[in-house]
């Protein structure tokens, strides 16, 4: 099984707002572009004229352009402060087009007031590749510098892979970074292609269905197959349990190897469980981005619960096809995270998120503690289903509490997340006002105290 593309859900993939036209024939009005670049041959840019945002009455400076192959945006506030963050983003799909996004939850419009300036780069390629995340975010950070000045601090936010590319980059420039927020991040780097190896793998297994490697019709021959042997196929959120024992063993495995009981957990499994088949659908190309599955693996997997059926004795095991990728060291399209950061991280994450799941948040905690940089590390529960599912209030607090970290030395309270199992964990830090309102999938989980 290896992740097909996807497009990445909640609206972390930009709208296309034009059609996808090449560079040089619908630039952004006043756009800047080092001479000579352009997208890398087969990519298009489609980066709309971004309007400045008001501050205290008076318009940002808004620079859009091309640098090294990636569309970029910057703002700068009428009094800018002198710092600088930089926005990663989420996973594209392997589409052809390069988008740039805006800060989200409401942290462009909270920093312009703020004073700080912000950027963004649609990196020079899509698909799952960490590596242009990572040096294309870079390069415009020092695109910045020349465009409007060296800031006094730089730091990095961002969503899903963007979290990926944020711990990483933390890494791979010691010192360049101030702090970073990762939110909804893929901390665990190879672990969460493990994850969804290990959903679909278990399935089949549990369902006694063989669909390894999964062919065309996976979705439309295998998947309703298997959901039909273990009563998914009637389940849904909120609703009642149709799933029989095979189904409460894979739904008790899932949660198992998505960080363990929590609260939501049961409800969020509901919420999940068709899309994750989605996952293990064939690859669109060869490429690592194309097919980060690759570095998979569930060789040295031991599942629980291993009954009714002994699934660790009768489950596929699976290598990962591309063991050096797994292995490398180096700066990949999908490369380790070591958990030795060089700054401050804060970072949110969903309880019940199984698309880039809680124990990402478990992978990098123990990473750090290895290492001996937990004290660089604060996480935070927020009690919620789905994927990057936080509030203005949650990540405004969040990036509040990291600036006030890096700036005077006080390390914020987090969640400890060993041990998520207390009927109110999550509460400390989730958004009662959104649970009040009934957004989203909050209700999934009960009223905190």
């Amino acid at each position: 099984m290896r992740p097909r593309s996807v497009l990445h859900r909640l609206g972390l993939v930009s709208a296309a707002t034009a059609l996808a036209v090449a560079l040089g024939s619908a630039a952004p009005a006043g756009a800047e572009s080092s001479p000579g670049d352009g997208p890398l041959p087969g990519y298009t840019i489609d980066n709309p004229p971004l309007t400045p945002a008001i501050v205290r009455g008076e318009p940002t400076r808004v620079m859009q352009g091309v640098h090294r192959h990636a569309a970029y945006d910057i703002e700068v506030p009428p009094k800018w402060n002198g710092e600088l963050v930089m926005w990663a983003h989420g996973y594209r799909g392997t589409g052809t087009v390069l988008t740039v996004d805006t800060p989200g939850y409401g942290l462009r419009q909270k920093l312009l007031d703020q004073g700080y300036a912000w950027a963004a780069s649609s990196y020079y390629a899509n698909g799952y590749d960490v590596r242009a995340g990572v040096l294309g975010t870079r390069d415009l950070a020092l695109l910045f510098r020349d465009r409007v000045r060296k800031p006094r601090r730089t730091f990095i936010a961002g969503v899903s892979m963007g979290g990926h590319v944020i711990g990483r980059s933390l890494e791979e420039y010691p010192g360049f970074y101030a702090g970073g927020l990762p939110m909804c991040g893929v901390l665990g780097d190879h672990a969460l292609f493990d994850f969804l190896l290990d959903y679909n793998l278990v399935a089949q297994d549990l369902a006694d269905v063989d669909a390894h490697p999964p062919a065309a019709d996976y979705l439309t021959n295998a998947v309703p197959r298997i959901q039909r042997a273990l009563g998914l196929d009637g389940l849904r959120p909120g609703g009642p349990d149709t799933t029989n024992d095979r189904g409460k063993q894979l739904r008790a495995i899932t949660i198992n190897r998505s960080g363990g009981e929590r609260p939501g957990a049961v409800a969020a499994f509901s919420v999940w469980k068709d899309f994750l088949f989605s996952l293990g659908t064939p690859p669109t190309g060869d490429s690592l981005p194309e097919d980060p599955g690759k570095v998979a693996t569930n060789l040295l997997t031991r599942y629980s619960p291993d009954s009714p059926v002994r699934v660790n004795r009768t489950v596929e095991r699976v290598a990962p096809e591309s063991l050096r990728d797994r292995l490398s060291p180096g700066l990949s399209e999908v490369p380790q995270i070591f958990g030795v950061p060089s700054a401050p991280v804060l970072s949110l994450h969903g309880l019940g998120d199984l698309f880039v799941p809680f124990s990402m948040e478990q992978a990098y905690r123990s990473d750090a503690a290895r290492h001996g940089r937990s004290g660089l590390v604060v996480q935070r529960a927020i009690r919620t289903a789905d994927h990057c599912e936080f509030s203005a209030a949650e990540a405004g607090a969040a990036w509040d509490d990291l600036r006030s970290w890096v700036q005077r030395g006080a390390r914020p309270a987090g969640d400890d997340v060993r041990s998520p199992s207390a009927a109110d964990y999550g509460c400390r830090f989730s958004d009662r006002a959104a649970y009040s309102a009934g957004t989203g999938t909050r209700r999934l989980y009960s009223a905190c105290p």
